[in-house]
């Protein structure tokens, strides 16, 4: 048995001119598009549609910025649960503004440990040679 699927992304936009009272004027912009956008849908995984829906988006007029808000949306709302975000999180490399104060006491404690290891054995701060820049 053999299985075929197609999925289709169309737009069509009209324009019927009212002559005499409307002149043409924006060379920019076409006054009828038409789209039409296939590809075979037998396997695409998630991230292929998401890919597609893009291109499609692009095509009818929306701004890249405007894409990306729209895609993270579906994660970041409050009908998605937390747990799920901070998998998205984690995935991604990004931090919840709810983590934030944690990463920065994190951040404060290493810098703290980084400049306890400086300091020499006496407690005081070693010079170590740029050579480089010919710096002490």
């Amino acid at each position: 048995m053999t299985y075929e699927a197609e999925v289709q992304f169309k737009f069509d936009a009209t324009f019927t001119p009212t002559y005499g009272t409307y002149y043409w004027t924006d060379d920019d912009f076409f006054p009828e598009e038409h789209y039409k956008i296939t590809a075979p849908a037998a396997d695409l995984n998630a991230k292929q549609y998401f890919k597609l829906f893009e291109k499609f988006l692009l095509c009818v007029g929306m701004q890249p910025d405007s894409i990306r808000s729209g895609a993270m949306s579906l994660v970041f709302n409050e009908w998605t649960r937390i747990d799920e975000q901070r998998k998205v999180c984690k995935e991604y490399e990004i931090t919840m503004d709810e983590d934030l104060e944690e990463k920065f006491k994190e951040f404060k404690q290493r810098e703290e440990e980084w400049a306890r290891l400086k300091k020499g054995p006496m407690g005081t701060v070693e010079e170590f040679e740029d050579s480089a820049n010919g710096v002490a």
